[in-house]
């Protein structure tokens, strides 16, 4: 028979039990709106949390210390940070910023609140692509003299002040009277932290009124150094550099006492996690699409029982084996197939419908795309095909004289 006998003989046969047949549609139409939907904020959250990475540059390179076993971990200082601007050992890095970190209660009049503290120095904003919403940064004369002020992210003024400025208002860390010069603009969480829930305070002031750490030679430690590269395409060369100037100034013979990582690799190792996890979720949906490949082949076999006379018949007028096993393949293809396509519509329209939206307290973030739409259809068409296939191949196989004898 023609492909063309074949569907419309199939289509035929659909629609003599509309209720039957919309009822197996309903499975994969439902598995295919599930995997889409789940997939697409699985997607969305991915590119939302690059794009708030990004934003702080893709150009930065983190050096942080390593326990070597040899006491504490504080091997790197703020006196590191300032060797590597060197225009010799260091050619590609244009700006640093050390960060001394801690933590404490937050307290202003009768809101208090439980933060991080992180000491940095003017460089910070610049370098950690940083804005302030309202008042100033750390200035350079704030850390020379210890200055007790502070900078509050976005989520801690608004949990101590509600709508007033805090600008000029005063607060205890940790015990300590400090004065807020700015707030700073919201910026999300990222894998990198809450930034919106961070206090930042002179470096000189976190380290020597909140919380203070040596290296084993004596210098002050910080626990990080945020370094911009010039180009992006020097990253490789400024890890050399970095790496370099460090080991040098630490005179490492052999395991280094500190690592260097890059924006990129945060990004790369990010997105993988999050491809897993929109795999995952689309897997777990996909067990609908599985359910309605099985009411698929139970409706099939039911079929083939109420039309075993029809087999015999057109056995014995000179169909072949093949005719019939391609009728009932392709009856069962265009059922899921068909749901496919409704599902993927209804997917798209939920997914547009949730993107932006609050739900349960939570906002969500929609990326519908082509692939995952793609997806979909294809693993519900060779659902339909797998589960149609042994319903086939007994109406195929049935004997003409049994099948014409059938009451």
């Amino acid at each position: 028979m023609s492909p063309f006998v074949i569907i419309t003989t199939a289509l035929a046969s659909l629609g003599a039990s509309k209720l039957r047949t919309g009822l197996a549609l309903l499975g994969i139409v439902i598995g295919v709106a599930a995997v889409i939907s789940t997939m697409s904020v699985g997607r969305g959250a991915q590119e939302v949390i690059t794009e708030r990475i990004e934003a702080l540059g893709t150009n930065l390179l983190f050096v942080r210390p390593t326990n070597t076993g040899q006491g504490s971990g504080a091997t790197l200082t703020i006196d590191d940070g300032e060797a590597l601007l060197d225009p010799v050992l260091t050619p590609s890095i244009v700006a640093q910023a050390p960060e001394v970190s801690t933590t404490g209660i937050i307290v202003a009049g009768r809101e208090n609140t439980f933060a991080q503290i992180v000491g940095v120095t003017p460089a910070y904003e610049s370098v950690r692509s940083y804005a302030v919403s309202s008042g100033q940064f750390i200035t350079d004369e704030q850390v020379v003299t210890r200055d007790e002020v502070a900078v509050l992210g976005s989520e801690v003024a608004e949990t101590l002040f509600g709508f007033r400025d805090p600008v000029g208002q005063t607060l205890r860390i940790s015990g300590r009277q400090f004065r807020v010069t700015g707030v700073l603009e919201s910026r999300g969480g990222t894998a990198l932290g809450n930034l919106d829930g961070q206090v930042l305070v002179p470096i000189t002031t976190a380290y020597f009124r909140l919380s203070s750490q040596r290296t084993t030679q004596g210098g002050i430690a910080v626990q990080a150094i945020n370094l911009q590269v010039d180009d992006i395409d020097s990253m490789d060369q400024a890890v050399q550099e970095v790496a370099t100037s460090l080991r040098l100034r630490h005179r490492i013979m052999d395991e280094d006492d500190f690592t260097i990582t890059s924006q990129e690799e945060t990004i790369e190792t990010l997105t993988e996690t999050q491809e897993t996890f929109a795999l995952f979720l689309g897997a777990i949906a996909g067990i609908s699409l599985l359910v309605g490949g099985i009411g698929i082949m139970n409706i099939m076999m039911v079929s083939v029982t109420e039309r075993t006379r029809e087999i015999g018949i057109r056995k014995a007028m000179g169909a072949k084996w093949r005719d019939i096993l391609l009728q009932f393949v392709s009856e069962a293809t265009l059922l899921s197939l068909g749901g496919g396509i409704v599902g993927a519509v209804l997917g798209i329209v939920l997914s547009r419908l949730m993107d932006g939206r609050e739900i349960v307290g939570q906002n969500f973030e929609t990326a519908v795309s082509g692939d995952i739409t793609v997806l979909a259809l294809t693993v519900a068409a060779a659902i339909g095909l797998f589960f149609g296939i042994y319903p086939a191949a007994r109406a195929a196989n049935l004997h003409p004289i049994e099948a014409l004898r059938y009451e």
